[in-house]
Order: C-alpha cells, then sequence, then structure tokens
C-alpha cells in the first residue's frame, strides 16, 4: 500500500514512518510549512508553530534519506495564519479560551496537507500520523478510539474528523506505549530517539499572536470590587491561578471574562464548579449525535467523566471544574469517541437547551 505519513521531525511520527516502511508499505514523508521568517518572532521553546521549524524539516529530511523514502515539503503558512491564528485571536479578543489543535487537525493537518499533496501529482492509499489514536471499520461506519496509551490518548484533538477523513487514515502509534516508541526509536537507530515532546502549539508568548496593543482594565472581584489591573483580558484564561499581580488572603482564580468591559474576574475554587454546558458547533463522528449517557472532558488532560448528553446539553454527574468557553466538550463510549462540541455557554437552573427545554 502507497502511504503518505505527515512528519513533523519528532519522534513520534518518525517511527509511524519507520514501522510502515518495516511492514512493506510504500512510504512517503510529506511536512506542512507554517513559519515565515519575520511575522513572528517565537521563542525558544519546541512547539508545533515556532522558529524552530527548519531544524524540524531538517530532522524530518535525514529520517526520510535513513529510511530511503521520498521527502516533501508545503508551504501552508497563509493557510495557517487564515485557518488557526486568525481563529486564535478572535476567540481570545472575544474572552473565549480556543482550542487551535483541534481546528489545525481537522482542517490542515488531515485536510490541507494531504490535500496539497495530492494536488502536486503524490499518488497515495492512506494517510499517516503519528497521533496516538486508533481508527476501525464496523457496520459500514469508520469508528475513532482513544489511543491504548491512556496518558498520550490525542482523541480529543481528533474529534471533528469525518468519515472521509478517517476512511484514508492510519495510526500506527495507536496500539503502543510512548516508552515502546522510544524504544522502537533506538532500534531503528533513529537520529530523533531523544528529542523532547512539543508541548504548546506556539513557541513564544501568545500575545505575540494576538497583534493587539495593550489595554488597561481592571481585574475585580465577584461583587465588582477592583483588586488590581491588567493589560488585556485576553491574556488570561478561565481558571488561571498564578500570574494574577493581585494579593488575597485566599486563593484566586479567574472565574469569568468580560470581553466588552475587558474585565477580568477572580474569585474562590468553587467558583469553578460548572454542572451543564451548552455546546454548539458539534461534530459527530458517525453523523448521529448520542442521547443519554456518555463519558465527557472538557480539556485532553482530564480524565473521561460521566456525563448525560441530550439537545446539545451536556450534564456532568458531579460537575466538572473550569469549563472555558471555546473549549472542546468531547464524548466518548468507552474508548470510542463519538464526537463533541464548543462550550458556547455554561447553563444555570432554567436555562434553556438547543430544543428549547428547561433544564
Amino acid at each position: 500500500m502507497k502511504v503518505a505519513v505527515g512528519l513533523s521531525g519528532g519522534v513520534d511520527s518518525s517511527v509511524a514512518a519507520a514501522l510502515l516502511k518495516e511492514q512493506g508499505h510504500e512510504v512517503v514523508g510529506i511536512t506542512m510549512s507554517l513559519w515565515r521568517e519575520g511575522r513572528y518572532q517565537g521563542g525558544c521553546g519546541d512547539a508545533c508553530f515556532g522558529p524552530h521549524e527548519a531544524e524540524d524539516i531538517a530532522s524530518a529530511r535525514e529520517l526520510c534519506a535513513q529510511l530511503n523514502i521520498p521527502y516533501h515539503v508545503f508551504d501552508c503558512s497563509d493557510a495557517y495564519e487564515k485557518t488557526v491564528l486568525d481563529y486564535f485571536r478572535e476567540e481570545y479578543l472575544s474572552g473565549r479560551t480556543p482550542n487551535p489543535c483541534v481546528r489545525c487537525n481537522a482542517a490542515m493537518k488531515f485536510g490541507l496537507l494531504p490535500r496539497l499533496a495530492r494536488e502536486s501529482g503524490l499518488a497515495f492509499d492512506s494517510f499517516a500520523t503519528g497521533h496516538y489514536a486508533r481508527v476501525c471499520q464496523r457496520n459500514g461506519k469508520w469508528h475513532l478510539l482513544r489511543g491504548v496509551d491512556v496518558a498520550k490518548d490525542q482523541s480529543y484533538f481528533l474529534y471533528r474528523l469525518t468519515q472521509e477523513q478517517l476512511s484514508g487514515i492510519l495510526f500506527p502509534l495507536g496500539e503502543l506505549c510512548k516508552a515502546d516508541v522510544r524504544t522502537l526509536a533506538a532500534r531503528y537507530c533513529l537520529a530523533v530517539k531523544d528529542k523532547p515532546e512539543s508541548q504548546d502549539f506556539y513557541s513564544g508568548d501568545k500575545s505575540e499572536l494576538m497583534q493587539t496593543p495593550p489595554r488597561q482594565g481592571n481585574i475585580v472581584d465577584e461583587t465588582g470590587k477592583v483588586l488590581g489591573t491588567h493589560q488585556g483580558h485576553w491574556n488570561f484564561t478561565i481558571g488561571q491561578r498564578r500570574g494574577l499581580g493581585v494579593s488575597s488572603t485566599q486563593p484566586l482564580y479567574v472565574v469569568d471574562i468580560n470581553a466588552c468591559r475587558n474585565e477580568v474576574v477572580l474569585g474562590p475554587v468553587e467558583k469553578l464548579l460548572s454542572k451543564r454546558l451548552l455546546l454548539t458547533d458539534c461534530r459527530w463522528v458517525s453523523g448521529t449525535p448520542p442521547s443519554g449517557s456518555v463519558l465527557a472532558k472538557i480539556r485532553s488532560t482530564s480524565k473521561p467523566v460521566s456525563a448525560h448528553f441530550a439537545d446539545g446539553v451536556l450534564v456532568f454527574t458531579d460537575g466538572v471544574s473550569a469549563a472555558a468557553l471555546g473549549q472542546s466538550a468531547v464524548l466518548y463510549n468507552g474508548d470510542e469517541v463519538l464526537g463533541g462540541g464548543v462550550i458556547s455557554r455554561i447553563l444555570k437552573t432554567n436555562d434553556v437547551g438547543t430544543a428549547g427545554q428547561s433544564i
């Protein structure tokens, strides 16, 4: 089988390519070039988007030479600016918390990249990445599953993939643990075998991406009392505790962000608890929304917890902490990803869902 592998220059995608080659597939490496010198400054850390991109491309090129497979780089910088970075700015400026990796995966990594590769004349049957997730086909439908390594599972970021996309995807690492991947990287003598993982999507200060001048606003408590000032509400996220610049006799957290007033509201940790969330812009892997008992998570690093979903309303059995508007809530049935949506409201008593029902 002919397989195009999305290479980032990291250990996971490198091992994915090596495994597929070892299995006898005809493999070609492809990479998105996202960084454009002079547009942003970036930082020193390793991330998906940053000035170290040339080094990552060099690593991917070296891998392909070692495996004796072709390698191609596609300039996706303009599309990334419009699809991911514009969205990132708009969400933060509106007082919401964006999820750039979710947006990038569906539109760029599993959308634009393989499309550009095919348009360039490359022919391949499947597109593979180093994600820790699984895909299978049952009863005429494609299903997305969590990776076997729960600590590394990346299915949260993939819930917006379509049936068409899933039908042509391979996840060679889905059945493996991270330790196994490191072992394989050493066995294959890959130069990136000890390379650290990217932790963020951007290597610099996120305020640089905002392209918005500082704007002073107030930090207040829940009664409206001014506790301090800030230089832009977009520098804060729900649940944040560090770097608030105020003193208090009790721990304070960001519990609300009012973009219209450029105001950041602080409160005690119990104010972060939510039980009912309204989801919009939903995507369902099978095409049909679930109804009833599910497992759900509101951030990639959290464990799925019991909830009930119906008509766009997600009700948690025990509540969840620090639900942020703009983030994704992803629903599961055991290991299977059902889909999810964007948190658009935190519902209170007598609020209504999408079907108009009181909850």
